[in-house]
């Protein structure tokens, strides 16, 4: 037992760290719950959850293997690029338009994937959570399974228990200071957010063109 917990508690520290880095599902968080109210952060761990759970499995199967080849790893860089470029557009042209502010909860922008798809959509487009997963996280997977299913389930759950802890924070902080702050204020956040992730695109992209060279 004394061993699970150590898996547990390693993956939630491992997990938790990077979880606290900026990247695109912390700023889809932050925008999402301005617009959706706090569980939009604990639906967006939660699709992040069941792609990860995918992921996980085709671990078991050997996809690592697969995932590890360069035009897979420049397909996904490009096409994250891309999807992130779209997705960070949108919100800087609905914030520029005014089409956003705190008192409409219904805001909507061309981007209406809900909570949920917008987890596992984020996550997807983004090569380095990629990365991570058949490096770090497979090192992890192959840790975990010598004690076979259990110790597996004791690594996604410390895992994932720190990215439901991590990003239910910020959709808290989000929430309990919407009334603090202006419209103004609130549409130069999206801003910063969407050109947030349109730097993450050109680094993405960068990283997937670089697989063809």
């Amino acid at each position: 037992m004394l061993v699970l917990l150590t898996i547990f508690v390693t993956a939630f520290l491992v997990g938790l760290s990077g979880a606290m880095m900026p990247g695109p599902v912390l700023t889809v968080t932050v925008s999402e719950t301005y617009k959706k109210g706090f569980w939009a952060g604990p639906l967006i761990v939660l699709g992040h959850a069941i792609l990860e759970l995918a992921l996980l499995i085709g671990l078991m199967l050997g996809l690592n293997k697969v995932l590890q080849a360069d035009v897979v790893m420049g397909v996904i860089g490009l096409g994250g690029g891309l999807f992130l470029i779209w997705m960070g557009w949108d919100i800087v042209r609905s914030a520029s338009r005014k089409e956003v502010s705190l008192d409409t909860a219904s805001s909507k922008s061309n981007i209406s994937l809900g909570p949920v798809l917008a987890g596992i959509t984020v996550s997807l487009s983004n090569p380095y959570w990629t990365i991570w997963w058949i490096t770090v996280g497979a090192g992890f997977v192959a840790q975990a399974l010598r004690y076979r299913l259990v110790g597996l389930g004791f690594f996604y759950a410390g895992h994932i228990l720190a990215d439901l802890l991590w990003y239910s924070l910020i959709s808290f902080a989000v929430v309990t200071g919407q009334k603090f702050m202006s419209d103004k204020l609130y549409r130069s956040i999206l801003v910063f957010c969407g050109l947030f992730l349109v730097f993450f695109a050109g680094i993405f992209i960068y990283a997937g063109i670089s697989r063809f060279c």
